[in-house]
C-alpha cells in the first residue's frame, strides 16, 4: 500500500507540472480576454475566469470526467529518451484509435470549412474525447463509428453532482427520471437536442457515434464565433463545455500533449484512464452501472474503501450491497428557479418580420412565471428556431439559451434572416423542463428595392441590323442603401402607355441565339448592380423603350435609338448629249455600199 502511494504522490506531481506547463504555452503573453454572453455581446473580463454557465446549458451537465493527465515524456521521445516504464506509456497515450482520430480530423475539415473563422484545431476535439470518455473507451467503436456499448455518466440527480431532471423521455441515455451524459463526448439530452449533428451521412444524429459526437463537439465549441486560436476564446469554449478549472487544465494539458506529436492505434486497443473526478471523499457514487469503467473488470467512480475486519476473524467483511437510486428527488434538495417556473408567457414581442439578408429589428422576449403568475429570474430559456429555413441567431446557430432577468424576462438575441423566404417558428422553452413555452412564427420576405437608376449617361444607339456597343447598366437601392440580390425583370415594351412587349425593334438573344424581348431570374449583385446582356436590332429603325422593374415596384424605362441602316449611293443618269468622240456607242459603222 505504501509503496502504491508512493507512485500515486510521484504521479500527482508530474502531471501538476505537466498542465502548469501547458497552461503556460497556452497562455504566453497573452492579454486578458473578452467573455461573450449568451446574446452574442462581448464584455471585458479575465479570461481565465470560469463563465457563468448552469449545469444543463452546459455539453455534459458537468458531469464527472477523468483526471488523469498526460506523462511528462514528449509523445516522440527521441530513441535515446523513449525506454523504460516512462517512455512506454508516452507512447501508449499519444496513440489514438484509428476510427476515433478519423472523425476527430475530419470534424476539423468540416468546421474550416463552415466556419473558418473558429480556427478549431482537431487536437482540441482529441483532448476532451479523452477526458471524457478515454477516446470512446480505447476506441471500442463498430466500422461506423458507433461504441460498441453505450458509454453513460453518472444519473444527475443532485446527489454529488448536478440536479438535471429528464428532458428526452429516456430517449438518449434510457433514464426517465434524470439527465445521463451521454456517448463518447458525453452530451447531455438536453443539449443534444439542439447541439446533435450527423457527421458519418447516414441521416442520424447519435451521441454514441463518434463522428456524429465529435463533429457536434465542434460546432459546440465553435459558436458565438470564438476563435480558437485565441487563449482567451479557447478557454472560455471549453468551459463551456464542462464548467470547471480543474477540467479546463487537464484539457489544455491533453492539447499540448497532442499538439507535439500523436500516432494511429488500432480500434479498441487504446490506453485507458483510471482516475475520475467523482472518485474523490464526499462525493456519493452514482446508480450502479452508470458510469463507464476506467478499465475492463474494474469499477470506475467512487473507489470504496476497506470494511472493516469482523471481530476476531482477521479477515474483512462483505460490502455492503449498494442501495438502489431514489425514485424521488431527496426531500432536502431545497428548489431551484427553474423547479417553480409553471409557464412561459410573450413579454410583449412585435411582429417578426424582415427582408431576407437583413436583421430582424424586433427581438423575441420570454417571460418566465409561476402557477400564480409571478415572474421567475435566474431561469434558463432556450430560443430553438424550427422549420426549413436558413435564419439564425448572433454566431450562426439555430438555438441561444438566455437567463431571465429580475423581471423573468429573457430577450433572445437578433434574428438574422437567410436567403429562404417563408413563415417557420421560433420555439421558447425552459432548459431543462418540460413546461408550456411559448411558439412565435417569423417571417422572411424577399429582397425589394425602392429605386432603380441607370449607371452612366451615354446614349444608347445602334444602326438597324447591328448591336448595341454599350450594355444597359443599373443600380437598385433601397432606403438608399445598395439592395443585393434583388429580382429584376428587363422588357421591350411597345410603349410608356402600353406595357406589352414589343414584337419589333432591339431584342436580347437566348441561350440558342433566338431573338427574345423579355428577361426574367436577373438579380443585382452585392453592390446593388446589374449589368445586363448585349442587345441587338432588328431591320426596324426608331426609338424604343426598355422598362425594368423589380420586387417592390421600383421602375426605370431605358430608351434605346435605332438609326436607318446607311442607304448606298445610285448608279449616275447618262449624259443627255454624250461626246460622240468618246462614246464608244457613237462610233459609225461600217455601211455596204449600194
Amino acid at each position: 500500500m505504501a509503496a502504491h502511494i508512493g507512485r500515486r504522490l510521484r504521479k500527482g506531481a508530474a502531471t501538476t507540472a505537466v498542465a502548469a506547463a501547458a497552461v503556460a504555452a497556452l497562455s504566453a503573453s497573452q492579454a486578458p480576454g473578452a467573455t461573450v454572453d449568451d446574446q452574442g455581446r462581448q464584455n471585458t473580463g479575465d479570461a481565465t475566469s470560469a463563465p457563468d454557465t448552469a449545469a444543463d446549458d452546459s455539453a455534459t451537465g458537468n458531469s464527472p470526467y477523468y483526471t488523469d493527465l498526460p506523462p511528462l515524456n514528449s509523445p516522440a521521445p527521441s530513441p535515446s529518451a523513449g525506454s523504460g516504464e516512462a517512455g512506454d506509456r508516452s507512447a501508449a497515450e499519444a496513440g489514438i484509435p484509428a476510427t476515433v482520430l478519423d472523425a476527430y480530423k475530419k470534424a476539423e475539415a468540416a468546421l474550416r470549412e463552415k466556419k473558418a473563422g473558429c480556427n478549431l484545431p482537431w487536437q482540441l476535439l482529441a483532448a476532451i474525447g479523452k477526458v471524457e470518455s478515454g477516446q470512446a473507451r480505447g476506441g471500442r467503436v463498430t466500422a461506423d463509428g458507433t461504441t460498441v456499448t453505450p458509454i453513460l455518466g453518472p444519473q444527475l440527480d443532485g446527489n454529488g453532482f448536478a440536479l438535471i431532471r429528464d428532458t428526452d423521455n429516456g430517449a438518449y441515455d434510457g433514464n426517465r427520471m434524470y439527465d445521463q451524459a451521454v456517448g463518447p463526448m458525453q452530451f447531455i439530452p438536453s443539449t443534444w437536442s439542439w447541439a446533435g449533428r450527423d457527421g458519418n451521412g447516414d441521416g442520424r444524429k447519435d451521441p454514441n457515434n463518434i463522428y456524429d459526437a465529435a463533429l457536434a463537439a465542434g460546432h459546440y465549441l465553435c459558436r458565438f464565433d470564438w476563435d480558437l486560436s485565441e487563449p482567451g476564446d479557447l478557454r472560455k469554449a471549453i468551459l463551456s463545455y464542462n464548467n470547471s478549472t480543474e477540467y479546463l487544465n487537464t484539457v489544455l494539458s491533453w492539447l499540448e500533449y497532442y499538439r507535439k506529436g500523436t500516432h494511429e492505434i488500432p480500434d479498441g486497443t487504446g490506453a485507458l484512464p483510471e482516475d475520475r473526478s467523482d472518485a474523490r471523499p464526499g462525493v456519493t457514487p452514482s446508480a450502479p452501472g452508470t458510469t463507464p469503467p476506467a478499465r475492463p473488470g474494474k469499477p470506475s467512480g467512487s473507489r470504496p474503501s476497506p470494511s472493516p475486519s469482523a471481530p476476531g476473524t482477521g479477515s474483512p467483511s462483505a460490502p455492503p450491497t449498494t442501495p438502489p437510486p431514489p425514485t424521488t428527488p431527496p426531500p432536502s434538495t431545497p428548489p431551484t428557479p427553474t423547479d417553480t417556473v409553471h409557464h412561459l408567457e410573450d413579454a410583449g414581442t412585435g411582429t417578426l418580420t424582415a427582408m431576407a439578408g437583413h436583421t430582424f429589428a424586433e427581438r423575441i422576449s420570454t417571460r418566465a412565471e409561476t402557477e400564480a403568475g409571478k415572474a421567475v429570474a435566474k431561469v434558463r430559456i432556450r430560443f430553438t428556431i424550427v422549420g426549413d429555413t436558413d435564419t439564425t441567431f448572433a454566431g450562426g446557430e439555430s438555438v441561444a439559451t438566455v437567463t431571465t432577468d429580475a423581471s423573468g424576462v429573457a430577450v433572445a438575441p437578433a434574428l438574422q434572416a437567410g436567403e429562404k423566404t417563408g413563415a417557420f417558428a421560433v420555439q421558447a422553452a425552459v432548459a431543462g423542463r418540460s413546461v408550456k413555452g411559448v411558439p412565435y412564427k417569423v417571417t422572411v420576405t424577399q429582397r425589394v428595392a425602392d429605386a432603380l437608376t441607370r449607371v452612366g449617361e451615354k446614349e444608347l444607339t445602334c444602326v438597324a441590323g447591328g448591336e448595341f456597343a454599350e450594355p444597359v447598366e443599373v443600380k437598385a437601392t433601397y432606403g438608399g442603401e445598395a439592395a443585393g440580390k434583388v429580382a429584376v425583370t428587363a422588357k421591350l415594351v411597345t410603349s410608356a402607355d402600353d406595357p406589352a412587349e414589343n414584337d419589333k425593334g432591339p431584342y436580347f438573344k437566348d441561350a440558342d441565339g433566338k431573338a427574345i424581348r423579355t428577361l426574367t431570374g436577373l438579380r443585382t449583385g452585392p453592390d446593388g448592380q446589374l449589368t445586363l446582356p448585349k442587345l441587338y436590332a432588328d431591320g426596324t429603325a426608331g426609338t424604343f423603350l426598355l422598362r425594368l422593374t423589380t420586387a417592390g415596384g421600383a421602375t426605370l424605362e431605358v430608351e434605346l435609338t435605332v438609326e436607318p441602316a446607311a442607304t448606298p449611293s445610285p448608279d449616275p443618269e447618262p449624259s443627255a448629249d454624250p461626246d460622240p468622240s468618246t462614246d464608244p456607242s457613237t462610233e459609225p459603222s461600217e455601211t455596204p455600199a449600194a
